[in-house]
């Protein structure tokens, strides 16, 4: 794993983000031959999921009925490495341009990466959390918007806010360590997956909708929130709070790049390939018919992407390479 200092890199395929989908596009990138590397603006391997979610068990991998986020990660770093990637973190991805026979990409830094083809893995774009409108200045004393490990929060009163995925897979993991979870949501539905609602309604956690914590109490940290529901404010302990209201999504640069977006997704062809010549993209981040957003169909969208980009380079390339296992 190496990560130059500001100058020129050169590439076959440069992949933009690291979370699963780009990890996994770059091992197969070095099953295919290519010399890879990998530019992301967070400063760890794994996007969201090391971000947000290393202890949250995944449960839509292939091969894996349950795994933990971080394990994931780590075993699609080690996978990875065998394509020896060259990793440019910590680095924004900033201008594009291309010519006859590759791209180039600028980064935030300087840095200038020439490549024969771009593959743009980057999920929902840069991320910043949703705030909770009594926030104030009580982030880091006790509220928090990802829970990276569950050991602070033991023998805690948590207050987690949000009806999404995040609120409820929290919600799960938490009830076992806190002395008590709250899970406080401003309507009665969820968008959250049923398993996991229902998995939370039969636990210890105590549900409350049509609902907002519409203040936080506390000195040097947290203490207590007040709950108000109905226009009825009732005041409970609380020495942890989770702001699970999801994030707003920004796609920065590319937007600028010509490439045909679609509500912040990148439109694709069957082939991955987006409007521009040598430009791919897969995982969260693409557009088409029937696009469903999980892990496993990144996977797949990666090697789809990484195939047709193959022939891109070279024409006389062919697209499938026969598998693996005859390698």
């Amino acid at each position: 794993m190496t990560s130059p200092t500001p100058d020129a890199v050169e590439t076959d395929l440069l992949i933009i983000g690291a979370g699963p989908t780009g990890l996994y596009a770059a091992y197969y990138a070095g099953f295919r031959g290519h010399r890879v590397a990998v530019v992301d603006s967070l400063p760890e391997l794994g996007g969201q999921i090391t971000a947000m979610y290393p202890e949250k068990q995944i449960l839509d991998v292939a091969g894996f009925p349950s795994i933990k986020g971080r394990d994931l990660v780590e075993g699609l770093v080690s996978q990875a490495g065998t394509a020896s990637p060259t990793y440019l973190l910590d680095r924004t991805a900033s201008t594009l341009t291309q010519d006859d026979e590759g791209v180039t990409v600028g980064l935030d830094d300087g840095t200038t990466v020439r490549a024969g083809a771009v593959i743009i893995t980057a999920g929902i774009g840069k991320f910043s959390p949703r705030p909770l409108p009594a926030q104030a200045d009580w982030l880091g004393r006790g509220l928090e918007f990802f829970v990276p490990s569950f050991v602070p929060y033991a023998g805690k009163d948590v207050v987690i806010v949000g009806g999404g995925d995040s609120a409820f897979d929290w919600a799960v993991h938490l009830e076992p360590v806190a002395r008590s979870v709250t899970l406080v949501h401003r309507r009665d539905a969820f968008r959250a997956h049923e398993r996991t609602v229902q998995q939370v309604r039969d636990s210890t956690v105590e549900i409350v909708t049509k609902a907002e914590v519409s203040a936080i109490n506390g000195g040097a940290t947290v203490e207590s929130v007040d709950i108000t529901v109905g226009g009825v404010t009732t005041t409970r302990p609380a020495q942890a709070i989770v702001a699970a209201l999801g994030f707003i999504a920004d796609l920065g640069p590319l937007q600028q790049w010509g490439i045909d977006v679609l509500k912040r997704h990148i439109v694709v062809d069957p082939s991955m390939q987006t409007n521009l010549p040598r430009v791919f993209a897969a995982g969260d981040i693409t557009e088409y018919p029937g696009k469903v957003r999980l892990i496993a169909v990144g996977f797949g969208e990666a090697a789809t992407a990484v195939n047709n980009a193959t022939v891109a380079m070279d024409p006389s390339a062919k697209v499938f390479p026969g598998h693996s296992s005859e390698a």
